[in-house]
Formats: C-alpha cells, structure tokens, sequence
C-alpha cells in the first residue's frame, strides 16, 4: 500500500514550475541518466519512479533533445513528450545582406553555441562548397539568408552546413552553376548597396561597367568588410580604412575583392546573373534610400553635391 501510494505521487502528482525551465538530453544517454537528469532538473519527484514507469508501460524510445518545462506536469506527462520528441525548437533568423558575424551574433542570442565558435565553423568548413567555388577561404556568402530551425543537440557544423544547403537549393533553382564565385562577390555587394528591389540590377550593372573599365569599385561596403576582419569597425569608415591596403579595399584595388563580403538573397543573386544593360559608372545615396546613377564624373558631382546638401539640409 505505501509503495502504490509513493509510486502515484512519484507518477501522477505534477510537477509545477515558478519559471520556464530548459534540460538538455544528449544523444547517446541512457533511460537511467536520462532519469537521474530529469530528477537533478527538479522536473520529476523520483527517478527511480521515472525508471519503474518507464519499464510498466512499454520502454518506449526516450528521444535525446533540448526540453521547455513551463506548465504542470506529471512524470507520465514528461515520459509521453520524451517518447514523442516533443523538442524545445529554436530560431534563427538570417536577413539578407548579413555577414558572419551578424549570423554569428543571433546563433549565440539564439543559445545554440558562441559566437566565436559560429565563427571558426564558418572559416574551417570550405568544403562545404568548395565544389561550387574552389576559390572560397570562408563560407561568407553561402550561409542563404532565411529562418532556420535548430535544436541545442545539433553541432556549429550541423548549423552552417543547412544554410550552405538552403544556398545550394537556391543555386540550383537559379541555375547559378558557372562563375559562382564572381556572381555571388558581386551579389554581396549589390546586397549591401541598396535595399531597392528595381536599382538592385541597375547597381550590378554600373560594377560590371566599372570592372570592364578597370576602374576601382569603390564600395563602401568592401571597406567596411575589411575593417571587420581586422577587428577595427566600429561604425564609421575613416580616410584610415579607405588607404587601407586590404584586397577588400575597392578604393585601392581594381576588381572584385577577393571574396564576398556578405550573404546575399535570391534577388541579389539574380541581380548579379543578369544586370541591367546601362552606360552608367557611377551612384550616391539620393538620402532617401534611393540612389542617382551617372555617367560621367561632373554628373555624379553634381549628384554628389545634391547628396551633401540634404545631408546638411537635415542637420540644420
């Protein structure tokens, strides 16, 4: 009688949490860790109830994964979740145009890991896509901006290989299987010069016009992206980073860097595959998050000056 009415308290009596509360099973752990976790945790009364149960009513698979506790429950109610996999789910966004460090910094917000190590996996795992692009020293770019779905059981590795995954799904869809290292440069860039879907063709297409010019892309971005990797960005370019001789450095170096500088989207990408057919070689901020394209050097003066006399306009 005493030994049904521990095993009733043990087995049925909920369990009631002041706060939500996270427990992490790793693979490979068996019923009695698994039991002896649960119990350390404070979600069930007695592991030792927990085992007996779980022999009673079939040993049913217990599936390893991250766990939320926030409502009563009973250790029955816990053994179905487990048998379930009923596993605490957590999201990363990625927008377009992020780099890895951005990525870096919402997997970490996210829990799954540091943004350091994010990092590493990002920088050692080329051959990931190395097929695709022989000549990629990281995974920047390839790591396709969307909303993942990742558990804390899954590795760093696990994490940056799906979005290489989702890039090649989109690589495929897009038939982007030639000069992919020169296309998706190109569509980082694009990516961070401007958020306007109609001058995002129109901007790929004054770089290709620069390119075949040789004359120095002169992105921003490309500088920005420099300073990142030496750890010195904090915001503002400085006439430091624009004498900068990193090959990032699109003021001092003709071409397309060495690689992208960011992670760019279907539109991007297919800004890149197909510019616009335009004469122009030159583009500043409008100051309204548009842009004015030039062909010439005094008519992008002149837009320069209109850009620098709203600026200053606003300031008053």
């Amino acid at each position: 009688m005493a030994v049904a009415a521990w095993l009733a308290w043990a087995v049925a009596l909920p369990v009631r949490f002041d706060q939500p509360k996270f427990v992490l099973l790793r693979p490979g752990w068996s019923t009695r860790h698994i039991a002896s976790e649960l119990r350390a945790e404070g979600v069930i009364h007695s592991s030792s109830a927990f085992l007996l149960m779980h022999y009673l009513v079939g040993s049913r698979t217990l599936k390893a994964g991250e766990y939320k506790f926030d409502q009563p429950a009973s250790a029955l109610d816990v053994h179905r979740r487990l048998a379930a996999g009923d596993i605490y789910i957590r999201t990363v966004l990625v927008p377009e145009g992020f780099n890895i460090y951005d990525i870096a910094g919402v997997v970490e917000q996210a829990g799954l890991g540091s943004r350091a190590d994010f990092i590493k996996a990002a920088q050692t795992n080329v051959s990931l896509i190395s097929d695709l692009d022989p000549a990629a020293t990281s995974l920047e770019g390839y790591l396709f901006p969307d909303t993942y779905d990742f558990t804390r059981t899954q590795s760093m590795l696990d994490i940056v290989a799906a979005m290489v995954h989702h890039f090649r799904q989109e690589a495929r869809a897009m038939a982007l299987n030639t000069d992919v290292h020169r296309v998706v440069t190109m569509a980082s860039i694009v990516e961070k010069e401007t958020a306007v879907p109609e001058e995002r063709q129109v901007v790929a297409g004054v770089y290709y016009n620069r390119l075949k010019q040789n004359i120095p892309l002169a992105a921003d971005p490309s500088v920005i992206y420099a300073a990142l990797l030496e750890g010195r960005y904090n915001g503002t370019i400085y006439q430091s980073e624009l004498q900068s001789d990193s090959p990032y450095n699109t003021y001092r170096h003709a071409g397309l860097p060495p690689g992208p500088i960011a992670n760019p989207g279907r539109a991007a990408l297919a800004a890149a595959m197909h510019p616009a057919e335009t004469d122009y070689l030159y583009f500043v901020s409008a100051n309204n998050g548009h842009h004015r394209f030039a062909r010439t050097l005094e008519e992008h003066a002149r837009n320069v000056a209109a850009y620098r006399h709203a600026v200053a306009g606003q300031n008053r």
